[in-house]
């Protein structure tokens, strides 16, 4: 399944990293004050600021349309694998996705939790039992009426269909009237509300009885604010506002269309040349030369993301060297995460260091492992690899910043203590999917959460067998996680977020790379568009001015 055909570009990419941190000091990343808010690149000139000034004051006089006008035009920068929440793969995927439906409650862009299609719930004492309580007069966009038996479908369908089967099964659902519904699970759960607001895209059960999963996800109906028209694959899917939308004056676009461009410099020319609205995904470099273009506006924010290379002790790395903690260890002293950052990345983002990332809940117990090669030969020396070993490691390519580059940096870094990378940059959707079935042995990837916790993030990637994404068990983990997912005090998951960092240095199921800087560039005419830290964001608020 490995190829060897980029075995020599691994030493060619240790040369360019010199090369550019020795010729090209980076410069100073952007101080962001709040992860909360997208900020505009500051790009240290006075022109620049002034153009910012400008581009704010006529945001404030542009008037708010009355309904749905213009067309908004969002580059994704993979294609989606699906239109249906519970299969899609990963971000671009989901937000994709996401226009398209509601869920019972809305977490908004100040992190707290909103009504949407339950208008009001309770949680028992014990914290085990949330009754909501279901809005009256919805209608799915093939004119079905919303009520409790739509919750049911969408649980039982969630339950045993694509990679998401947990965010589902953790509770039982039961129908108390038409508008009123029980969600159960067997102990307290801090971040079930979080947890239903990501995956719990309410469906018509109607519909989704008589066509399926598989015809639903080729014509999706949901009551979110846009409407299907069509997805060419490869080339384009389109919404259309729904006149109908329970949120009173909202959608403020008439048409949206998301424009897959798996090319990161494609999406630059796309925005220069007026052909999109919104892209993402840049890099430094790629910001900083869109400065001072007509008509473009720069976002810059922190993300809620960690860049790891992943172990497996489930299958395939089952008789590699890396079942020994001294040995993944190693690899982590093997890397120059700060050079790669620097190289890659202009200085933009931090070394990970560990899973938990910067603001988090428990955040700051450890420090990352920093590079020392010295070290990881001495580990390696005690584990009984003195002479290395080689190993198979797989990336998705165009779906991360530099991640192809990165993967290579990395491979290269470990090629100087003795360990020869095969490493295979495959198609996204082909990666994804043997990263699912569990057959990548060692390989790169990247987690983000919403709720200002790492719970999702750790038990989407540790969870063993029952986690889609997860490639590594340990009875030691599981217990942290059991704890930290029934336990409502902050206080006390706090501490054992800090003590379950202290495990994974130790016996780290990963190599840890690093936190990024998000820069993204949208058309001057695009208002209200608030990216998050999770690179996820809501379009019904967003409009078009100029049209």
């Amino acid at each position: 399944m490995f190829s060897s055909k980029r075995l020599v570009s691994l030493f060619v990419i240790l040369a360019v990293l010199s090369t550019m941190l020795v010729a090209c000091a980076p410069d100073e990343p952007v101080e962001v004050e709040s992860p909360k808010a997208a900020e505009e690149v500051d790009a240290g000139e006075a022109e620049a600021e002034a153009e910012e000034e400008e581009a704010a004051a006529a945001e404030e006089e542009a008037a708010v349309p009355e309904g749905p006008t213009g067309t908004l035009r969002v580059a994704l920068s993979t294609m989606p694998n699906s239109l249906f929440i519970p299969l899609t793969a990963e971000r671009n995927a989901d937000n994709a996705a996401t226009p398209l439906t509601d869920s019972l409650v809305y977490l908004d862009r100040d992190g707290d939790i909103q009504p949407a299609l339950a208008e009001s719930w309770e949680i028992s004492e014990d914290g085990t039992v949330y009754t909501f309580h279901l809005r009256e007069g919805i209608t799915f966009h093939n004119g079905e009426a919303f009520n409790a038996a739509d919750v049911i479908a969408t649980w039982e369908t969630g339950s045993v269909t694509g990679e998401w089967t947990d965010k589902f099964t953790l509770v039982q659902v039961e129908k108390i009237d038409d508008y009123t519904v029980t969600l159960t699970t067997e102990a307290p759960n801090p971040e079930l509300l979080v947890t239903i607001h990501d995956f719990w895209a309410v469906a018509p059960n109607e519909y989704l009885a008589e066509v399926g999963v598989d015809g639903f996800s080729e014509f999706p109906v949901g009551t979110g604010p846009f409407m299907f028209v069509e997805w060419v694959k490869g080339d384009h899917i389109t919404y259309t506002a729904n006149l109908d939308y329970w949120r009173e004056g909202y959608p403020l676009v008439e048409t949206l269309i998301f424009r897959p461009i798996p090319e990161s410099s494609t999406r630059v020319a796309a925005i220069m040349a007026d052909e999109v609205d919104i892209v993402g995904r840049l890099s430094a470099e790629e910001a900083q030369s869109l400065v001072g273009v007509d008509g473009v506006e720069l976002i810059q924010y922190p993300v809620n993301r960690i860049y790891y290379i992943a172990f497996n002790n489930l299958t395939t790395g089952l008789e590699q060297p890396t079942m020994d903690a001294k040995v993944r260890q190693a690899m982590n002293y093997a890397v120059d995460v700060d050079a790669i950052i620097d190289a890659l990345f202009n200085g933009y983002g931090k070394p990970a260091a560990g899973y938990v990332s910067s603001g988090e809940l428990g955040y700051g117990a450890i420090e990352p492992f920093g590079y020392n090669p010295e070290k990881a030969l001495e580990l390696l020396s005690e584990a009984g690899y003195a002479d290395g070993f080689a190993m198979d490691m797989a990336c998705p390519a165009g779906a991360y910043m530099n991640f192809e580059e990165v993967c290579e940096a990395t491979a290269g870094y470990l090629g100087e203590v003795g360990i020869v990378i095969n490493l295979d940059i495959m198609e996204s959707g082909q990666f994804w999917e043997l990263e699912a079935n569990k057959e990548l042995p060692l390989f790169g990837d990247s987690w983000s959460t919403l709720s200002g916790e790492a719970l999702r993030r750790l038990s989407g990637a540790l969870g063993g067998w029952d986690a889609a994404y997860s490639s590594w068990s340990d009875p030691v983990l599981d217990d942290y996680l059991a704890k930290i997912s029934t336990n409502v005090n902050r206080d006390e998951r706090k501490a054992l977020y800090e003590d379950l960092q202290v495990y994974m240095q130790e016996n780290p199921p990963f190599i840890y790379l690093y936190e990024p800087i998000a820069f993204e560039a949208k058309r001057t005419r695009v208002m209200d568009y608030y990216p998050r830290p999770a690179e996820d964001y809501f379009l019904f608020e967003t409009y078009v001015v100029g049209e």
